[in-house]
């Protein structure tokens, strides 16, 4: 605590403009001021209730307490301050990568300075009707059956670049994005298993998602790149409506990752054009 004599040679003062301080009184309440000084035995201030130079005796002034009010409030205003330049930095940089993306329709893959088109894959439907039972919280329903949703080959013929791939969306309308590991079974790699329940042809889908950062950079254009590295694998960038058999696909594979990541390599029908918005 600060010695009367060093309060009596402090002077508080704060701009007109500055924001509102509250100046705590010792028995209680306070007053409402935009400035004020302390002198050698009182303390003179704006009163914003009545708009006015005052004077109150300094022992009835908690200037320690209005001390630490006044440097959360500046603390405060400060934090605003910086998280509204962050967020005018992240529209920038949104209207920049925005021109990035072609005006076609679809999913690219950004290496770099390059602007890989990603091929839409074809989806295959494997149903099964094997009765097994679906692990659900009790009562456990029986499944009727399993539909299997792949895509033909081993391997996809799109490698990424580096170990957090990066990706453009621009799609005609967007329910929800995904990035999914893909299962790899035989020559097909398994996207999503679709379980039905017995009776109430109630649907389960199953699938391996990846935790995802998603930047919207106008209407049904999307910057999506997952939030850890990924490991080597087989992946697909997803657009669906969950519950519906509307599943859209564009995989692509992660091979070795060395430092920095190999370079993408498209499939070799694909030109590597980047039209500018």
């Amino acid at each position: 605590m600060l010695t009367r004599l060093a309060l009596l040679a402090l002077v508080f003062l704060l701009p007109l403009d500055a924001a509102r301080v509250k100046l705590y009184l010792n028995g209680g309440g306070d007053l409402l001021v935009s400035e004020y000084e302390a002198l050698e035995d009182r303390v003179r201030y704006y009163s914003l209730e009545r708009s006015g130079w005052e004077e109150i005796p300094l022992d009835l002034v908690d200037l320690d307490k209005t001390r630490r009010h006044a440097e959360r409030g500046e603390a405060r205003r400060q934090q605003l301050r910086e998280e509204e330049r962050i967020e005018r930095e992240a529209i920038r940089r949104a209207r920049t990568e925005l021109h990035r993306v072609p005006l076609e329709e679809g999913v690219y893959h950004v290496d770099g300075g390059d602007i890989l088109k990603v091929q839409q894959s074809v989806v295959t439907y494997n149903s099964s009707k094997s009765r097994t039972v679906l692990q659900v919280i009790s009562p456990m329903p029986m499944v009727t059956g399993k539909t299997r949703l792949g895509i033909e080959g081993a391997s996809s013929a799109f490698i990424a670049g580096g170990s957090r791939p990066m990706f453009f969306v621009r799609l005609d309308k967007i329910s929800r994005i995904e990035l999914f590991r893909v299962k790899q079974k035989k020559k097909t790699r398994v996207v999503q298993v679709i379980s039905t329940v017995q009776h109430v042809e109630e649907k389960f889908e199953k699938q391996e998602a990846v935790e995802i950062f998603r930047q919207q950079l106008a209407a049904n254009v999307y910057k999506i790149w997952p939030v850890e590295p990924l490991t080597p694998g087989e992946y697909a960038v997803i657009e669906y409506t969950p519950g519906e058999d509307n599943l859209r696909v564009w995989d692509f594979a992660l091979r070795g990752i060395t430092l920095g990541g190999p370079p993408a390599v498209k499939p070799p029908s694909e030109a590597s054009t980047a039209e500018q918005e």
